[in-house]
């Protein structure tokens, strides 16, 4: 660019001059950020990083007495020959599917029924919400007493209908069902949300072409808002089950932990009875490092799956 100067007679054309970055100021700009960044890393290191290279080396070694030992793949050994280990496997994979049943399918259908409103839809998203906003541990606690046998709301409710009451957290066959249940209606809330948000954001043109072909309800949900919200969906799906493959405190809090025979016995529990009930630090990171291997190794093939579909 130029700048034109008249002087008398005379036009000049002067380069115009932009005004020069210094480099101290460029270098203190670069210094504040690379200082939030360092933070940042240095957070990440501390409290995320080294517990995890942390407890890879205690998976080799045991402490005993205040000496510790390396003792190899033992502590691998032992707890694969624990029967609590299968069994905690066994109950961690039903519980997610059982989750994944209730908890990935009922706040994709709220959000879509949560669509249709015209009115009041705000104080609808923050009734869906308000489960999420309370205290996980207050949350859990709630639902211990609507499961009470004597005066338990849910209970009560069958006496009203006339059917029989259940013992549903002191039963092997209801315990972990009673979990999930209470785990899907406290985290629900977050996953709805999100696909409502996802599902504002489909063309409104797309279910007009839908309905002019005669599409009903189920056909666009199933030909157009599953389509448009299939990246969502994804992403939801793989983090649910990250997510519910680690959980601890329902069950915990509702019936001990392990449940009556084991039913509620999940990996995480596991890893608690391990490290603070049995003083096997070894055998519990040991079991971490077992349960980091299959998520990780079912996110890689889940996101391979993922990156093979989109280029077919």
């Amino acid at each position: 660019m130029t700048d034109i100067i008249e002087v008398g007679p005379i036009v000049a054309a002067v380069p115009h001059q932009r005004p020069r970055r210094t480099r101290t100021g460029g270098l203190r700009r670069n210094v504040r950020a690379h200082g939030f960044l360092i933070g940042a890393v240095a957070c990440f290191a501390l409290f995320s990083w080294y517990p995890m290279i942390r407890e890879f080396i205690m998976a080799f070694q045991r402490t005993k007495r205040g000496q510790t030992t390396w003792v190899g793949w033992t502590n691998l050994q032992h707890i694969t020959a624990d029967p609590a280990f299968w069994q905690a496997w066994r109950n961690t994979i039903m519980y997610t599917l059982l989750a994944l049943l209730l908890g990935f399918a009922v706040p994709f259908f709220v959000a879509v029924l949560l669509n249709e409103f015209r009115h009041g839809q705000a104080y609808l998203r923050i009734l869906v919400y308000l489960p999420v906003m309370l205290p996980q541990v207050a949350s859990t606690l709630l639902f211990r007493y609507f499961y009470d046998p004597g005066y338990g709301l849910f209970n009560q409710i069958l006496h009203f209908l006339s059917l029989p009451g259940s013992s549903w957290l002191a039963s092997k066959d209801t315990a972990l069902i009673s979990v999930v249940l209470a785990s899907t209606w406290m985290n629900m809330g977050g996953a709805t949300l999100i696909y409502l948000a996802a599902l504002q954001g489909i063309p409104g043109e797309l279910y007009e072409a839908a309905e002019l072909d005669g599409a009903g309800v189920f056909r666009r949900i199933w030909h157009v808002t599953i389509p448009q919200t299939r990246l969502i969906l994804s992403v939801l799906l793989l983090l649910q089950i990250v997510a519910t493959m680690q959980m601890f405190t329902e069950a915990f809090l509702l019936t001990g932990g392990s449940g009556p025979e084991g039913s509620t016995l999940t990996v995480v529990y596991l890893i608690y009875n391990y490290a603070f009930n049995f003083n096997n630090f070894g055998s519990a990171a040991a079991l971490g490092v077992v349960m980091l291997v299959v998520l990780a190794g079912f996110s890689g093939v889940y996101l391979w799956l993922e990156r093979r579909t989109k280029e077919a």
